[in-house]
């Protein structure tokens, strides 16, 4: 039985990684990503820039990726107060999250792949959820992951199957997680296309990637990379 797998890819490192890991595990991979207004819009430009080499890392990938969707979600946008859709400083709202949380998008985000996915006869869907190192965002809880999976599949009569390899995981082992499946030249890919910084800003280049260096998307990123070289340096020192 030929198993596939449809990954939510924004261009960032989690949603990159998240596809590399599909690739290595999915006999055919398809991706989707969303235009919903985001001031980071250069991520979309990312993905692309992603989608046209991470299938020359493997030699299996580039057979297996299939087919990208994307879809216009402005309508998120326009209903949205966020610093990530309004000209609005990143701070933490009264309800103690950061205004950088979106509501609803990550519901939307699986309920919409859900729906490509039963046209194009995919099973797994797969996200970059993470509540280990992440801002606090509801929507990124595995409880709502394993809620969302029950409803979608009564909604829609189907046995999808949410994977979320980076649930458990922080920022470092995200990083190990990219170098254990496609190696250094993933972790290169990743440094080089991939956003993650809020502001959308690739002005400034640091060891981790382009960012502003400032947003708590790049301080994460960047913390995560630090911590994933003292990791692998202190091995390579035990191994002498």
């Amino acid at each position: 039985m030929t198993e596939s797998a449809l990954v939510l890819f924004s261009g960032g490192q989690d949603s990159a990684t998240c596809l590399a890991w599909a690739l290595a595990r999915f006999d055919r991979v398809e991706t989707i990503g969303f235009d919903y207004g985001q001031k980071h819009i250069v991520e979309m430009d990312c993905r692309q820039t992603i989608l046209q080499k991470i299938g020359q890392l493997q030699t299996n990938w580039e057979a297996r990726l299939g087919d990208d969707h994307l879809i216009d979600l402005g309508i998120l946008g326009q209903i949205s107060e966020t610093a990530l859709t309004q000209d609005m400083a990143i701070a933490i709202a009264e309800n103690g999250l950061p205004n950088t949380f979106v509501p609803g998008r990550n519901l939307l985000f699986l309920t919409l792949a859900s729906a490509v996915a039963y046209r194009r006869g995919i099973r797994h869907l797969i996200g970059g959820m993470c509540e280990t190192d992440f801002s606090g965002y509801p929507d990124c809880r595995d409880d709502t992951m394993k809620a969302l999976q029950v409803t979608l599949n009564l909604g829609m009569d189907k046995r999808f199957v949410i994977d979320t390899p980076l649930m458990w995981l922080d920022k470092a082992a995200t990083w190990q997680l990219a170098a254990e499946t496609g190696g250094t030249p993933l972790v290169d890919l990743i440094i080089e296309d991939s956003h993650t910084c809020y502001t959308g800003d690739r002005s400034q280049r640091h060891a981790w990637g382009y960012g502003c260096g400032q947003c708590p998307a790049c301080a994460l990123r960047a913390n995560g990379y630090e911590k994933y070289l003292t990791s692998t340096q202190n091995i390579a020192g035990r191994s002498e």
